[in-house]
């Protein structure tokens, strides 16, 4: 199976702190790092790493970051060809606080908000070509809507991982073949006036929510509520943690596994993630998620 992931591609300036620094507090930081993200490569290098074959559509600014990004892309394993660099605008950046477990993170899209309509339509050929399309929010959401009907019109499953948080529309919704919100995502997108079960009933094996420190819940085809629970972690950086997920999930029901199989692959690789520093850093191998798994039968 060949997965395409159509996404943001930026630099991660990430600051280490005890502790995630209150609205106008100043605190001492430990340490800076920069280091690949972007939501859409974080996904597409976390795919990569687990042994898929995978390829990279995008845009980065014509400067040092934009160059180091994609060669970083490329030493992770993901095919790059496609990849826009556009001149005189930056490549992506992502401001990251750690602390305490946890983070904050800002971005500027720069390069990012190139990835357009007519980006989509200069790589339609090549993007066609995939078994999945794999999508978030770091791009225009006008292209999200419009590689999502592309792919519906040709039949290519497609995963959206509507992060950040933004509306989905509903015809767009019933397009995609999973959507994959937390639950403050899943709140904007359906509303508050159901809850996270009957939400997950209504869109069996669609609909799957992330829930941090409980898991991540779907429903059968049988209306049976899935719970997943987390593995237990040391937990070091929890940055790319959702990203992993995504892609691990992709990997997983790409290749056949059912849902339930898939998303306890997708967990434990998460969980695997955290235990490192960087979001792209920190992404097991599939022997190592194999391994963690084998141990915790």
């Amino acid at each position: 199976m060949k997965l395409a992931v159509v996404g943001s591609i930026n630099i991660d300036q990430t600051v280490v702190a005890e502790r995630i620094p209150l609205k106008g507090e100043t605190l001492p930081g430990s340490s800076l790092h920069y280091i690949p993200g972007g939501k859409g490569a974080n996904q597409a290098v976390a795919m990569a790493k687990l042994g898929a074959q995978v390829e990279m559509f995008g845009c980065v600014g014509d400067d040092d970051n934009g160059r180091q990004m994609v060669a970083n892309l490329v030493k992770n394993g993901v095919e790059t060809s496609h990849i826009k660099v556009a001149e005189g605008v930056p490549t992506g950046i992502a401001i990251i606080t750690v602390g305490d477990n946890d983070n904050t993170i800002i971005v500027v899209k720069g390069a990012n908000g190139l990835v357009d309509r007519a980006y989509v339509d200069s790589v339609k050929d090549a993007l066609l070509s995939y078994d999945m399309v794999v999508l978030q929010h770091e791009i225009p959401l006008d292209t999200v809507h419009y590689v999502v009907e592309l792919c519906a019109e040709h039949g290519i499953p497609t995963v959206l991982n509507p992060a950040p948080a933004a509306e989905v529309p509903m015809d767009i919704f019933e397009k995609v073949t999973y959507l994959t919100p937390n639950e403050h995502e899943a709140v904007l997108i359906f509303g508050k006036a159901r809850s996270t079960e009957e939400l997950l009933k209504a869109y069996p094996e669609k609909l799957i929510i992330t829930q941090g420190s409980r898991g991540v819940s779907t429903a059968l085809k049988s209306g049976e509520v899935l719970n997943v629970p987390v593995r237990k972690a040391n937990v070091v950086d929890t940055t790319g943690a959702g990203d992993t997920l995504n892609g691990a999930f992709c990997v997983r029901i790409s290749q056949g596994d059912d849902i339930e199989s898939a998303l306890k692959y997708a967990n434990t690789t998460a969980s695997l993630s955290t235990e490192k520093f960087g979001a792209q850093s920190g992404m097991p191998t599939a022997a190592e998620v194999e391994k963690a798994m084998e141990g915790a039968k």
